[in-house]
């Protein structure tokens, strides 16, 4: 079994290398703490066809492989982590959500624009009393004439601060089958943008409200029934999740090597200690596992989509992987590490986040359980 990537995805990951380290890494400590989505570098990734790589060529885009983008993210993240973020938004989640199941006339509308890195979709699913338990939303669309009217709210969506279309879950009716989804613009009468809020890790987010929001028939991206294809869909997105986890980890991890190797304390190099030894070592077996389980995960055929437990046990090892990866630069490059001087501190702050986002690495095990055990384990109160 050979466990190298095939030459022509090599070749493609050289090739983003060389470009993310000529003109992405000379700025990327100043990107890192600038809250504004980078709007500079998503017109380049634009040009350098990076964005829309995992959408099929029919729908208008790369008909690239999961692999592929997997690599572009990590090639892009090992020069520039905030850079990265923009390969995500162009191939992962709620574009390629939006790309399957959008019609002809929504993907002519929006795709040119998401694709050429002038406008980003945000993704607006979790609100104030469903988050983990996204089935318990309750944003409603009621029908209305030739559209439906959205009221309700949604909070932490992604690129909610600079999303010039929102991908928006909704209550078509009740449990389950009622749940769906509709692409709102933003400043649709109705649409609500609250002030920015901020992460730890620096990245704005803004509160949406609804109220008497119109939305026509086409406008609805899926609807009644639509819940369980969405959420397929959403098993994709924990790749470019995982990807940069990883990616960014090694970020911090290779720093600290550097560090550790120059830095000398009582007469010797920091890398001559046993204690840094052994962590540095379970640190890079801990990466390594993970990097083989992303690419099992990423390496399915042509127009297949990987198992919710193998996206769910590679994002699991990765989030866990690259936030202690990041940890242990923190610690081992000491007050540098912890200072913004280095863009170590921003890989501990971002690889914590992920952690958090796009599933929980506590909801992944509930998740990965279920496939050991081979049965469904309710998390409702009142159920067995």
């Amino acid at each position: 079994m050979d466990f190298r990537l095939p030459d022509d995805i090599e070749d493609f990951r050289a090739s983003v290398s060389a470009f993310a380290a000529k003109t992405l890494a000379p700025g990327a400590l100043a990107r890192a703490h600038a809250p504004e989505f980078p709007w500079d570098v998503a017109a380049q990734m634009g040009q350098q066809g990076l964005l829309g790589l995992t959408i099929p060529e029919d729908k208008g885009g790369q008909g690239a492989s999961l692999l592929a983008a997997v690599v572009a993210i990590q090639a892009v993240a090992a020069h520039c982590p905030r850079s990265a973020d923009v390969i995500q938004a162009g191939n992962f989640g709620a574009i390629r959500t939006f790309a399957e199941y959008a019609s002809a006339e929504q993907r002519e509308k929006y795709l040119p624009d998401l694709l050429a890195g002038k406008s980003v979709i945000g993704l607006s699913m979790t609100e104030p009393e469903a988050g983990s338990a996204v089935t318990d939303l309750q944003t409603t669309a009621i029908r209305k004439d030739d559209g439906f009217v959205i009221n309700g709210t949604k909070v932490f969506g992604t690129h909610s601060a600079d999303a010039s279309v929102y991908l928006v879950y909704v209550r078509f009716g009740p449990g389950v089958g009622g749940i769906g989804s509709v692409l709102i613009d933003a400043g649709t009468p109705g649409l609500t943008v609250g002030e920015p809020s901020m992460f730890m890790n620096g990245e704005h987010w803004c509160q949406l409200y609804f109220e008497d929001c119109f939305v026509p028939d086409s406008q609805v991206l899926l609807g009644e029934g639509g819940f369980k294809r969405q959420i397929t869909g959403f098993n994709v997105e924990r790749l470019g999740n995982a990807s940069r986890s990883l990616a960014v980890g090694r970020y911090a991890f290779d720093a600290a090597v550097r560090h550790v190797t120059e830095r000398e304390q009582f007469g010797r190099p920091l890398a001559e200690f046993q204690g840094l030894q052994w962590m540095f070592a379970e640190r890079a077996v801990a990466l390594e596992s993970a990097q083989l389980l992303l690419h099992r995960a990423a390496a399915v055929g042509d127009g297949e989509l990987p198992t919710a437990y193998d996206t769910a046990v590679a994002k699991y090892a990765a989030n866990e992987a690259g936030f202690g990866a990041a940890d242990l630069a923190v610690q081992a490059m000491g007050g540098i590490g912890f200072s913004e001087e280095s863009l170590v501190e921003y890989c501990f702050r971002r690889t914590r986040g992920w952690k958090i986002a796009g599933g929980s690495t506590e909801i992944l095990k509930n998740r990965i359980a279920e496939t050991v055990f081979d049965r469904r384990f309710s998390q409702r109160a009142g159920t067995r």
